[in-house]
Protein backbone atom coordinates (compact mmCIF):
# COMPACT_ATOMS: atom_id res chain seq x y z
CA UNK A 1 0.00 0.00 0.00
CA UNK A 2 1.33 3.43 -0.91
CA UNK A 3 0.38 6.36 1.60
CA UNK A 4 -0.16 9.49 0.15
CA UNK A 5 -1.31 12.87 0.69
CA UNK A 6 0.18 15.53 2.86
CA UNK A 7 -0.86 14.65 6.46
CA UNK A 8 0.52 15.14 9.77
CA UNK A 9 -1.02 12.02 11.27
CA UNK A 10 -0.13 8.56 10.68
CA UNK A 11 -2.10 6.08 12.82
CA UNK A 12 -1.11 2.17 11.62
CA UNK A 13 -1.99 -0.43 14.16
CA UNK A 14 -0.98 1.00 17.92
CA UNK A 15 1.57 4.04 16.57
CA UNK A 16 0.72 7.52 16.23
CA UNK A 17 3.04 9.66 14.91
CA UNK A 18 3.23 13.43 14.79
CA UNK A 19 4.51 14.90 11.60
CA UNK A 20 5.74 18.50 10.61
CA UNK A 21 6.25 19.17 7.18
CA UNK A 22 8.94 20.72 5.59
CA UNK A 23 8.75 23.59 2.92
CA UNK A 24 11.11 23.66 0.24
CA UNK A 25 14.13 25.90 0.38
CA UNK A 26 14.77 28.27 -2.43
CA UNK A 27 17.44 30.11 -0.69
CA UNK A 28 20.68 28.65 -1.85
CA UNK A 29 22.61 30.13 1.55
CA UNK A 30 19.63 29.05 3.51
CA UNK A 31 19.79 25.36 2.14
CA UNK A 32 23.63 25.29 2.76
CA UNK A 33 23.16 26.50 6.35
CA UNK A 34 20.15 23.40 6.48
CA UNK A 35 22.73 20.89 5.23
CA UNK A 36 25.11 21.93 6.98
CA UNK A 37 23.32 22.01 10.64
CA UNK A 38 21.68 18.68 9.74
CA UNK A 39 25.17 16.97 8.67
CA UNK A 40 27.06 18.33 12.07
CA UNK A 41 24.87 19.45 14.74
CA UNK A 42 22.00 16.89 14.02
CA UNK A 43 24.02 14.10 12.66
CA UNK A 44 27.55 14.37 14.08
CA UNK A 45 27.06 15.51 17.64
CA UNK A 46 24.64 13.08 18.08
CA UNK A 47 27.04 9.62 17.32
CA UNK A 48 30.27 11.14 18.38
CA UNK A 49 31.87 10.63 21.02
CA UNK A 50 28.47 8.75 22.10
CA UNK A 51 29.53 5.68 20.21
CA UNK A 52 32.91 5.37 21.00
CA UNK A 53 33.72 2.38 23.11
CA UNK A 54 36.37 3.29 25.92
CA UNK A 55 36.10 0.06 27.04
CA UNK A 56 36.77 -2.14 24.27
CA UNK A 57 37.76 -0.11 21.62
CA UNK A 58 35.94 0.22 18.72
CA UNK A 59 32.35 1.52 18.40
CA UNK A 60 28.75 0.66 20.04
CA UNK A 61 26.89 -0.97 17.32
CA UNK A 62 23.10 -0.52 18.92
CA UNK A 63 22.07 3.02 19.95
CA UNK A 64 18.51 3.43 20.82
CA UNK A 65 16.13 6.01 19.49
CA UNK A 66 16.89 8.97 21.33
CA UNK A 67 20.68 8.17 21.29
CA UNK A 68 21.47 5.71 24.54
CA UNK A 69 23.73 2.65 24.46
CA UNK A 70 21.74 -0.61 23.39
CA UNK A 71 21.84 -4.23 24.47
CA UNK A 72 22.97 -5.64 21.19
CA UNK A 73 26.91 -4.83 20.24
CA UNK A 74 28.11 -7.35 18.74
CA UNK A 75 30.58 -5.90 16.07
CA UNK A 76 30.22 -5.66 12.37
CA UNK A 77 33.73 -4.90 9.69
CA UNK A 78 31.15 -3.28 7.95
CA UNK A 79 30.09 -0.55 10.17
CA UNK A 80 33.33 -0.25 12.62
CA UNK A 81 35.33 0.66 8.81
CA UNK A 82 32.28 3.27 8.21
CA UNK A 83 32.71 5.15 11.90
CA UNK A 84 36.20 5.42 10.50
CA UNK A 85 35.71 6.60 7.19
CA UNK A 86 33.05 9.21 8.50
CA UNK A 87 35.33 10.47 11.09
CA UNK A 88 38.07 10.73 8.42
CA UNK A 89 35.71 12.97 6.68
CA UNK A 90 34.71 15.04 8.92
CA UNK A 91 38.48 15.31 10.05
CA UNK A 92 38.97 16.98 6.13
CA UNK A 93 35.70 19.28 6.42
CA UNK A 94 36.29 20.64 10.04
CA UNK A 95 40.16 20.86 10.53
CA UNK A 96 39.80 22.69 13.35
CA UNK A 97 38.39 20.10 15.39
CA UNK A 98 41.26 17.71 16.44
CA UNK A 99 38.59 15.51 18.12
CA UNK A 100 37.36 13.58 14.88
CA UNK A 101 41.09 12.29 13.90
CA UNK A 102 41.30 11.55 17.76
CA UNK A 103 37.92 9.08 16.93
CA UNK A 104 38.98 7.96 13.53
CA UNK A 105 42.69 6.79 15.15
CA UNK A 106 40.57 4.65 17.74
CA UNK A 107 38.66 3.07 15.40
CA UNK A 108 41.50 2.28 12.90
CA UNK A 109 43.08 0.95 15.80
CA UNK A 110 40.12 -1.62 16.55
CA UNK A 111 40.36 -2.77 12.97
CA UNK A 112 43.85 -3.28 13.10
CA UNK A 113 43.88 -5.09 16.73
CA UNK A 114 40.63 -7.05 16.73
CA UNK A 115 38.72 -7.21 13.38
CA UNK A 116 41.95 -8.36 11.13
CA UNK A 117 42.87 -11.52 11.36
CA UNK A 118 46.30 -12.00 12.35
CA UNK A 119 46.97 -15.86 11.56
CA UNK A 120 44.96 -15.73 8.08
CA UNK A 121 44.76 -12.72 7.10
CA UNK A 122 41.43 -10.25 5.80
CA UNK A 123 38.97 -8.79 8.16
CA UNK A 124 36.18 -11.02 9.79
CA UNK A 125 33.16 -10.27 9.22
CA UNK A 126 31.53 -10.05 12.69
CA UNK A 127 33.22 -9.99 16.63
CA UNK A 128 31.74 -9.57 19.60
CA UNK A 129 32.24 -5.94 21.71
CA UNK A 130 35.34 -7.26 22.90
CA UNK A 131 36.72 -8.50 19.74
CA UNK A 132 36.69 -12.10 19.78
CA UNK A 133 36.00 -13.12 16.28
CA UNK A 134 32.47 -15.04 15.78
CA UNK A 135 33.26 -17.65 13.70
CA UNK A 136 30.00 -19.90 13.41
CA UNK A 137 27.71 -17.54 11.17
CA UNK A 138 28.89 -19.80 8.01
CA UNK A 139 29.94 -16.81 6.33
CA UNK A 140 33.13 -15.55 8.41
CA UNK A 141 34.83 -12.74 5.56
CA UNK A 142 33.04 -11.17 2.52
CA UNK A 143 34.54 -9.06 -0.23
CA UNK A 144 31.69 -6.51 0.94
CA UNK A 145 33.36 -6.39 4.60
CA UNK A 146 37.07 -6.25 3.78
CA UNK A 147 35.89 -3.59 0.48
CA UNK A 148 34.52 -1.13 3.39
CA UNK A 149 38.09 -1.74 5.84
CA UNK A 150 39.86 -0.61 2.81
CA UNK A 151 37.42 2.24 2.53
CA UNK A 152 38.19 3.36 5.81
CA UNK A 153 41.75 2.83 6.27
CA UNK A 154 42.78 4.81 2.56
CA UNK A 155 40.67 7.92 3.85
CA UNK A 156 41.55 7.80 7.59
CA UNK A 157 45.87 7.74 6.24
CA UNK A 158 44.94 10.46 3.36
CA UNK A 159 43.98 12.72 6.24
CA UNK A 160 46.34 11.71 8.96
CA UNK A 161 49.27 10.12 6.94
CA UNK A 162 49.28 6.92 9.37
CA UNK A 163 51.66 4.83 7.01
CA UNK A 164 50.36 2.18 9.09
CA UNK A 165 46.69 2.06 8.31
CA UNK A 166 48.10 2.38 4.50
CA UNK A 167 49.51 -0.64 4.94
CA UNK A 168 46.71 -2.60 6.32
CA UNK A 169 45.08 -0.45 3.39
CA UNK A 170 47.61 -2.38 0.64
CA UNK A 171 47.27 -6.03 3.06
CA UNK A 172 43.42 -6.35 2.38
CA UNK A 173 44.02 -5.08 -1.11
CA UNK A 174 46.32 -7.94 -1.51
CA UNK A 175 44.26 -10.64 0.33
CA UNK A 176 41.39 -9.94 -1.85
CA UNK A 177 43.61 -10.37 -5.10
CA UNK A 178 45.18 -13.74 -3.77
CA UNK A 179 40.94 -15.15 -2.51
CA UNK A 180 38.08 -12.98 -3.82
CA UNK A 181 39.14 -11.91 -7.23
CA UNK A 182 38.27 -14.07 -10.64
CA UNK A 183 40.81 -14.13 -12.63
CA UNK A 184 39.25 -15.86 -15.18
CA UNK A 185 35.67 -13.41 -15.42
CA UNK A 186 36.91 -10.72 -13.56
CA UNK A 187 35.48 -8.97 -10.42
CA UNK A 188 35.22 -10.68 -6.75
CA UNK A 189 33.19 -13.12 -5.18
CA UNK A 190 31.76 -12.14 -1.87
CA UNK A 191 31.50 -14.96 0.85
CA UNK A 192 34.45 -16.86 1.79
CA UNK A 193 35.46 -18.93 4.46
CA UNK A 194 38.16 -17.96 7.14
CA UNK A 195 40.95 -18.74 5.35
CA UNK A 196 39.79 -17.12 2.03
CA UNK A 197 38.03 -19.85 0.68
CA UNK A 198 35.75 -18.85 -1.80
CA UNK A 199 32.20 -20.59 -1.48
CA UNK A 200 30.79 -22.34 -3.49
CA UNK A 201 27.15 -23.35 -4.12
CA UNK A 202 26.01 -27.03 -3.44
CA UNK A 203 22.69 -29.41 -3.31
CA UNK A 204 22.36 -27.99 0.59
CA UNK A 205 22.67 -24.47 -0.23
CA UNK A 206 19.17 -23.14 0.36
CA UNK A 207 17.62 -21.86 -3.13
CA UNK A 208 17.20 -18.13 -1.41
CA UNK A 209 20.94 -18.12 -0.15
CA UNK A 210 23.19 -15.24 -2.03
CA UNK A 211 26.19 -18.38 -1.77
CA UNK A 212 28.26 -18.57 -4.93
CA UNK A 213 26.77 -16.10 -6.58
CA UNK A 214 28.67 -12.66 -7.55
CA UNK A 215 26.86 -9.33 -7.20
CA UNK A 216 26.07 -6.22 -7.69
CA UNK A 217 26.20 -4.65 -4.55
CA UNK A 218 29.84 -6.12 -3.36
CA UNK A 219 30.83 -4.54 -6.69
CA UNK A 220 29.79 -1.20 -6.22
CA UNK A 221 31.57 -0.82 -2.99
CA UNK A 222 34.66 -2.41 -4.23
CA UNK A 223 34.41 -0.01 -7.01
CA UNK A 224 34.01 3.15 -4.36
CA UNK A 225 36.82 1.32 -1.72
CA UNK A 226 39.90 1.22 -4.69
CA UNK A 227 38.58 4.73 -5.49
CA UNK A 228 39.41 5.80 -2.66
CA UNK A 229 43.07 3.28 -2.29
CA UNK A 230 43.83 4.86 -5.91
CA UNK A 231 43.67 8.28 -4.93
CA UNK A 232 46.34 7.59 -2.18
CA UNK A 233 48.59 4.74 -3.62
CA UNK A 234 48.14 4.82 -7.18
CA UNK A 235 49.21 1.31 -7.77
CA UNK A 236 48.61 0.22 -11.22
CA UNK A 237 47.53 -3.00 -9.89
CA UNK A 238 44.76 -0.90 -8.04
CA UNK A 239 44.36 0.88 -11.51
CA UNK A 240 43.56 -2.44 -13.38
CA UNK A 241 41.34 -3.56 -10.78
CA UNK A 242 38.94 -0.39 -10.57
CA UNK A 243 38.79 0.29 -14.16
CA UNK A 244 37.79 -3.80 -14.30
CA UNK A 245 35.15 -3.44 -11.70
CA UNK A 246 33.61 -0.04 -13.35
CA UNK A 247 33.54 -1.21 -17.26
CA UNK A 248 31.53 -4.32 -15.36
CA UNK A 249 29.03 -2.40 -13.38
CA UNK A 250 28.76 -0.07 -16.01
CA UNK A 251 28.29 -2.78 -19.06
CA UNK A 252 27.38 -5.83 -17.61
CA UNK A 253 25.42 -5.67 -14.27
CA UNK A 254 23.36 -2.62 -15.78
CA UNK A 255 20.87 -3.60 -17.50
CA UNK A 256 19.48 -1.43 -21.41
CA UNK A 257 16.97 -0.61 -18.90
CA UNK A 258 19.34 1.53 -16.35
CA UNK A 259 19.21 -0.53 -13.43
CA UNK A 260 21.71 -2.89 -11.25
CA UNK A 261 21.11 -6.67 -11.80
CA UNK A 262 21.49 -7.59 -8.30
CA UNK A 263 23.15 -11.17 -8.47
CA UNK A 264 24.72 -12.96 -11.45
CA UNK A 265 26.83 -16.14 -11.75
CA UNK A 266 30.19 -16.59 -11.74
CA UNK A 267 30.11 -15.81 -15.73
CA UNK A 268 28.21 -12.57 -15.24
CA UNK A 269 24.84 -14.45 -16.46
CA UNK A 270 21.75 -12.12 -14.47
CA UNK A 271 20.02 -14.39 -12.06
CA UNK A 272 16.51 -13.83 -12.60
CA UNK A 273 13.27 -15.83 -11.88
CA UNK A 274 10.96 -13.95 -14.17
CA UNK A 275 10.08 -17.29 -15.46
CA UNK A 276 8.31 -18.28 -12.08
CA UNK A 277 4.91 -17.79 -10.95
CA UNK A 278 4.41 -14.55 -8.83
CA UNK A 279 3.85 -16.38 -5.61
CA UNK A 280 7.31 -18.13 -6.29
CA UNK A 281 9.01 -15.05 -7.70
CA UNK A 282 7.94 -13.12 -4.09
CA UNK A 283 10.26 -15.84 -2.30
CA UNK A 284 13.46 -14.62 -4.38
CA UNK A 285 12.74 -10.74 -4.17
CA UNK A 286 16.02 -10.76 -1.76
CA UNK A 287 18.01 -12.17 -5.03
CA UNK A 288 16.00 -10.67 -8.29
CA UNK A 289 14.28 -7.34 -7.63
CA UNK A 290 14.93 -3.34 -8.74
CA UNK A 291 16.81 -1.80 -5.87
CA UNK A 292 16.35 2.37 -7.02
CA UNK A 293 18.76 3.20 -3.99
CA UNK A 294 21.60 1.33 -5.52
CA UNK A 295 21.18 2.71 -9.00
CA UNK A 296 21.31 6.05 -7.67
CA UNK A 297 24.21 5.31 -5.57
CA UNK A 298 25.81 3.82 -8.75
CA UNK A 299 25.76 6.36 -10.95
CA UNK A 300 28.01 8.86 -8.39
CA UNK A 301 29.90 6.20 -7.81
CA UNK A 302 31.06 5.06 -11.29
CA UNK A 303 31.26 8.82 -12.15
CA UNK A 304 33.70 9.20 -8.94
CA UNK A 305 35.24 6.27 -9.96
CA UNK A 306 36.26 7.57 -13.65
CA UNK A 307 37.71 11.04 -11.58
CA UNK A 308 40.19 9.11 -9.79
CA UNK A 309 41.19 7.06 -12.73
CA UNK A 310 41.89 10.64 -14.78
CA UNK A 311 38.72 10.30 -16.77
CA UNK A 312 36.14 12.94 -15.18
CA UNK A 313 32.72 13.61 -17.53
CA UNK A 314 34.07 10.31 -19.18
CA UNK A 315 30.87 10.61 -21.69
CA UNK A 316 29.63 7.10 -21.89
CA UNK A 317 30.17 6.67 -17.99
CA UNK A 318 27.93 10.02 -17.76
CA UNK A 319 25.17 8.95 -20.04
CA UNK A 320 24.62 5.61 -18.55
CA UNK A 321 24.90 7.35 -14.88
CA UNK A 322 22.38 9.31 -15.94
CA UNK A 323 19.86 6.96 -17.53
CA UNK A 324 20.03 4.97 -14.62
CA UNK A 325 19.04 8.00 -12.09
CA UNK A 326 16.53 8.38 -15.14
CA UNK A 327 15.12 5.00 -14.41
CA UNK A 328 14.78 5.15 -10.63
CA UNK A 329 12.86 9.36 -10.89
CA UNK A 330 10.86 7.14 -13.85
CA UNK A 331 10.08 3.97 -12.06
CA UNK A 332 10.50 4.18 -8.50
CA UNK A 333 9.99 7.90 -6.91
CA UNK A 334 7.07 8.73 -4.98
CA UNK A 335 4.80 11.65 -7.04
CA UNK A 336 2.80 12.21 -3.74
CA UNK A 337 5.31 12.77 -1.34
CA UNK A 338 8.72 12.47 -2.69
CA UNK A 339 11.45 10.20 -2.31
CA UNK A 340 12.23 6.91 -3.38
CA UNK A 341 10.76 3.47 -3.05
CA UNK A 342 12.88 0.11 -1.87
CA UNK A 343 12.18 -2.02 -4.69
CA UNK A 344 10.41 -3.01 -7.83
CA UNK A 345 9.71 -5.56 -10.18
CA UNK A 346 9.73 -6.36 -13.74
CA UNK A 347 6.96 -8.67 -13.98
CA UNK A 348 7.40 -11.13 -17.27
CA UNK A 349 5.86 -8.98 -20.39
CA UNK A 350 5.35 -5.81 -18.18
CA UNK A 351 6.31 -2.65 -19.62
CA UNK A 352 7.21 -0.99 -16.65
CA UNK A 353 8.06 -2.76 -13.33
CA UNK A 354 5.89 -3.24 -10.15
CA UNK A 355 6.17 -1.55 -6.87
CA UNK A 356 6.90 -4.22 -4.57
CA UNK A 357 7.95 -2.81 -1.72
CA UNK A 358 6.59 0.80 -1.26
CA UNK A 359 8.63 2.04 2.09
CA UNK A 360 11.68 4.14 1.88
CA UNK A 361 15.11 3.44 3.64
CA UNK A 362 17.08 6.02 4.85
CA UNK A 363 20.18 5.17 3.13
CA UNK A 364 18.60 5.25 -0.58
CA UNK A 365 17.12 8.69 0.30
CA UNK A 366 20.93 9.84 1.51
CA UNK A 367 22.40 8.15 -1.68
CA UNK A 368 19.65 9.91 -3.52
CA UNK A 369 20.56 13.65 -2.42
CA UNK A 370 23.64 13.48 -3.03
CA UNK A 371 23.23 12.26 -7.24
CA UNK A 372 20.28 14.28 -7.46
CA UNK A 373 22.15 17.32 -7.01
CA UNK A 374 25.22 16.10 -9.01
CA UNK A 375 22.78 15.35 -12.21
CA UNK A 376 21.34 18.78 -11.30
CA UNK A 377 25.01 20.49 -12.03
CA UNK A 378 25.12 18.21 -15.39
CA UNK A 379 22.18 18.84 -16.57
CA UNK A 380 20.58 21.90 -15.41
CA UNK A 381 17.94 21.92 -17.82
CA UNK A 382 16.98 18.37 -17.83
CA UNK A 383 13.32 17.52 -18.76
CA UNK A 384 13.17 15.73 -15.36
CA UNK A 385 13.89 18.52 -12.98
CA UNK A 386 17.38 16.84 -10.81
CA UNK A 387 16.67 20.04 -9.24
CA UNK A 388 13.38 20.41 -8.65
CA UNK A 389 13.39 16.19 -7.49
CA UNK A 390 16.34 17.15 -5.19
CA UNK A 391 13.96 20.10 -3.36
CA UNK A 392 11.73 17.40 -2.86
CA UNK A 393 13.81 14.77 -1.83
CA UNK A 394 15.41 17.27 0.90
CA UNK A 395 11.76 18.48 1.63
CA UNK A 396 10.68 14.29 2.40
CA UNK A 397 14.04 13.63 4.61
CA UNK A 398 13.38 16.75 6.82
CA UNK A 399 9.74 15.42 6.91
CA UNK A 400 9.90 12.38 7.07
CA UNK A 401 13.61 10.64 8.14
CA UNK A 402 14.87 13.88 10.33
CA UNK A 403 14.33 13.11 13.95
CA UNK A 404 13.04 17.01 15.36
CA UNK A 405 13.40 15.66 19.06
CA UNK A 406 16.51 12.78 19.31
CA UNK A 407 18.25 13.74 16.16
CA UNK A 408 19.92 11.29 13.64
CA UNK A 409 17.71 9.46 10.79
CA UNK A 410 15.05 6.92 11.16
CA UNK A 411 16.10 3.81 9.66
CA UNK A 412 12.05 4.07 7.71
CA UNK A 413 10.34 7.30 6.52
CA UNK A 414 7.45 7.63 8.81
CA UNK A 415 4.82 8.25 5.83
CA UNK A 416 5.19 3.92 5.37
CA UNK A 417 6.89 2.75 8.94
CA UNK A 418 5.95 5.00 11.72
CA UNK A 419 6.91 2.40 13.94
CA UNK A 420 10.64 3.43 13.25
CA UNK A 421 10.09 6.13 15.03
CA UNK A 422 11.45 4.11 18.34
CA UNK A 423 13.57 1.88 16.36
CA UNK A 424 17.24 1.85 16.92
CA UNK A 425 19.13 4.74 15.49
CA UNK A 426 22.36 2.61 15.12
CA UNK A 427 23.09 -0.88 14.68
CA UNK A 428 25.29 -3.46 12.76
CA UNK A 429 23.87 -1.86 9.54
CA UNK A 430 22.87 1.73 10.18
CA UNK A 431 25.74 4.31 11.09
CA UNK A 432 26.34 7.83 10.01
CA UNK A 433 28.28 7.45 7.02
CA UNK A 434 25.70 6.96 4.04
CA UNK A 435 23.70 10.28 5.41
CA UNK A 436 26.70 12.26 6.29
CA UNK A 437 28.76 11.74 2.93
CA UNK A 438 25.63 13.24 0.86
CA UNK A 439 24.87 15.89 3.13
CA UNK A 440 28.67 16.94 3.06
CA UNK A 441 28.76 16.15 -0.35
CA UNK A 442 25.92 18.76 -1.15
CA UNK A 443 27.22 21.20 0.90
CA UNK A 444 30.11 21.19 -1.27
CA UNK A 445 28.53 21.12 -4.74
CA UNK A 446 26.10 23.82 -3.59
CA UNK A 447 29.24 25.90 -2.65
CA UNK A 448 31.85 25.41 -5.70
CA UNK A 449 28.47 25.40 -8.18
CA UNK A 450 25.21 27.70 -9.68
CA UNK A 451 22.80 24.98 -8.30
Amino acid sequence: MIYNGLVWLFLLGAYTVSIQIHKPDNDKSHLIKSLETAAKEQLLDKWYPLTVDQDDGGFYSEITYDFKIGEHQNKMIVTQARHVWTNARAAEIYSTNKNYLKIALHGFEFLRDKMWDKELGGFFTLVTKRGDPILNTGVVKTAYGNSFGIYGLATYYGVSGNTEALELAKKTFYWLEEHSHDPVYKGYFDAMERDGKVLKRTEETPSTSAVGFKDQNSSIHLLESLTALYHVWPDPVVRERLNELLLLIRDRITTEKGYLTLYLQPDWTPLTFVDKSKEEIKKYYNLDHVSFGHDVETAYLMLEAEEALGHKDDAITLKKGKKMVDHALSHGWDDQLGGFYDGGYYFKGDENPTIVNSDKNWWSQAEGLNTLLLMSDYYPDDSLAYRKHFDALWEYTQTYLMDPKYGGWYEWGLDGRPESKTAPKGHIWKAAYHNFRALSNCVALLKKSGN
